[in-house]
């Protein structure tokens, strides 16, 4: 398969290099990826100026641009390639319940599903970081799984897989969508209290058996 690869955490974070080294042993890989990093952006476009696509070596490609702006301009115009499937990710930090609202990895994906394609949103789900590796061989198990049956076009799979040696997954579940509380005050910047930092994310309210929690 002819797979694009986006992100929000920029082409240069080890996610989305993994991501591509995993799914390029066995499918051809584009990557157009924000030139740095572009977290909660959701679905936004850029409409105020023009998008520039950088060629940073063979089928890497960087744009000043949120993920969907990526997703978007390589599958309206910017390349050639009949394109079959997106995978976004892999994200640093889980996108689950309400963060797929903010996420720009799963909006990649969602801007993938508007314009026709399966899509795939792939996030390793903690912020130490350990094993992306796991994560990559997830994901081609998952894309290797989707080329025998195929992923519907109005689909998209969020996946979140734990940060712990592949020989510690234990299986895959199908979740729903849980559901955080409100999230915390916006705080005054230390430096300058008339600017604020936005609130981080509140606790897990909906997270029994069967959330994505």
């Amino acid at each position: 398969m002819k797979i694009l690869i986006s992100n929000d955490d920029g082409y240069k974070a080890k996610g989305i290099k993994q991501l591509a080294k995993s799914l390029s042993e066995d499918h051809d890989v584009i990557v157009v990826a924000p030139s740095e990093n572009k977290s909660a952006s959701s679905s936004s476009l850029t409409l105020d100026k023009p998008l520039k696509p950088i060629k940073i070596d063979t089928n890497i490609y960087s744009i000043d641009a949120t993920p969907s702006d990526c997703v978007h301009l390589a599958l309206c115009g910017f390349l050639d390639e009949d394109i079959d499937l997106v995978v976004t990710g892999i994200n640093f930090g889980p996108n689950l319940g309400d963060d797929v609202i903010y996420s720009g990895t799963v909006a990649g994906a969602i801007e993938g599903r508007f314009l026709g394609l399966p899509s795939v949103a792939i996030s390793l789900a903690s912020w130490e970081g350990k094993h992306f590796e796991t994560a990559g061989v997830i994901a081609s198990k998952l894309i290797g799984q989707i080329t025998h049956a195929q992923l519907s076009h109005d689909t998209i799979l969020n996946v979140n897989v734990p940060d712990v040696p592949l020989k510690d997954i234990q299986g895959f579940q199908t979740t729903r969508l849980g559901k955080r509380h409100m999230s915390e005050e916006a705080t005054p910047d230390k430096g300058d209290s008339s600017l604020y930092w936005i609130g981080e994310n509140g606790k897990e309210s909906d997270n029994g058996v069967g959330t994505d929690f």
